[in-house]
């Protein structure tokens, strides 16, 4: 397990808390990994029932990490988005309940995860953002999609807008809002209702396999020459709004 990831298991439920709270717990590729390989394994250990994902520090994760975005190609983005997307089709797809737990910002690629998993709870004063496709990335558009229904979900990522938590509430974003402290509010979670292979049998009745239709729709998108450039672009107007 990587510093950058820690794991506490205990009564059926993994937790998986990303720690760069420094970096807003943004996703490098190490800590991409990390996760990707904790979540392959929580779905092969009969042992568990729920994987819980929280964020260390004031934000539950600030997305993809771009610290080193001058010395990455085009070619180098596109791989590292394409494993950003094997993350998220396998905790969409995790045999098991899983459970994102998000305070402070949660933007891009960390608000993808968030969207995919099956219990959602935003603190209040969390906010979401999905800035993607405003460098032509189509990153999560599907599952976001049946989660906001999929008027809701291009007007969300077309248009930049940031969604508070009650909003992400109303639009089916979060599943819930937690007023208080989240340590309580998972503190008194209970049990699935259902066994594990309840859960996943349900699962994947509910959430027919496109996982290559959504890689395929990724890289096209990401593949298209300029994506650093475009990128680049993205966060120099963000820096001149302030």
């Amino acid at each position: 397990m990587s510093d950058a990831l820690e794991a506490r298991e205990a009564s059926g439920v993994l937790t998986l808390t990303l720690s760069r709270p420094a970096l807003g717990n943004a996703l490098d590729e190490t800590l991409v990994e990390a996760l990707l390989a904790a979540i392959l394994a929580a779905g092969d250990d009969d042992a568990l029932h729920t994987l819980v994902l929280r964020g260390a520090g004031k934000h539950f994760c600030t997305g993809f990490d771009l610290s080193d975005l001058a010395q990455q190609s085009d070619g180098d983005l596109l791989r590292r988005f394409v494993r950003v997307e094997l993350l998220l089709a396998a905790l969409w797809h995790a045999p098991l309940r899983t459970v994102a737990l998000a305070q402070g910002r949660t933007f891009g690629a960390g608000a993808d995860l968030f969207a995919c998993c099956d219990v959602r709870t935003a603190q209040a004063g969390a906010s979401f953002t999905f800035p993607g496709a405003r460098f032509g990335l189509v990153l999560g558009t599907r599952r976001l999609a049946t989660r906001l229904g999929e008027s809701r979900a291009l007007a969300c990522v077309t248009s930049g807008e940031v969604l508070d938590a009650p909003t992400a509430l109303t639009t089916g974003l979060a599943s819930a809002v937690a007023d208080g402290d989240l340590d309580a509010w998972l503190a008194a979670l209970q049990a699935p209702v259902t066994d594990r292979a309840t859960t996943a049998a349900l699962k994947a009745a509910t959430r027919p396999d496109q996982r290559d239709t959504d890689l395929a729709a990724l890289v096209r998108s990401a593949a298209r020459p300029g994506l650093k450039a475009r990128i680049v672009a993205y966060r120099e107007a963000q820096t001149r709004r302030g």
